[in-house]
């Protein structure tokens, strides 16, 4: 192709490519989807961390409730906290127990929240005496 063609024959039907245009269009389109790929990934990963975080707050939550029972607590109605750590996490148990209209049971309440305090599990049941 010479300077004489002029810009006819440049831009002519045989030629084969795509623009600058087209190339920034499809470059726009794959940033999106990447972008979209990475805040999925990044809120799968935080869920998975929270749904670890509240799998080692029941085990706290089960072992605290194992020791309460068998300290054998004669009324049962009180109000406690401890703390217990987990995978390597500290997390803080709160209790409350309650009588309840039939004497032969008690209402338990307990709380477990992470060590800056955000709430990970709460249970509210209803118990036997021993």
């Amino acid at each position: 192709m010479s300077f004489e063609d002029g810009p006819q024959k440049a831009c002519g039907a045989g030629q084969r490519g795509l623009t600058l245009v087209e190339v920034m269009v499809a470059l726009a389109i794959v940033a999106v989807a990447l972008a979209a790929g990475l805040r999925a990934s990044g809120a799968l990963l935080s869920q998975a961390q929270r749904q670890s975080e509240q799998f080692l707050a029941q085990l706290c939550l089960e072992n605290e409730w194992v020791r309460w029972r068998l300290s054998s607590p004669a009324s049962g109605i009180a109000s406690m906290s401890s703390k217990c750590e987990q995978g390597g996490q500290r997390f803080s148990v709160n209790w409350v127990v309650n009588a309840t209209a039939n004497p032969n049971f008690w209402r338990i309440e307990a709380r477990v929240e992470s060590a800056d305090r955000r709430p990970l599990l709460s249970v509210t049941t209803v118990m036997g005496r021993p």
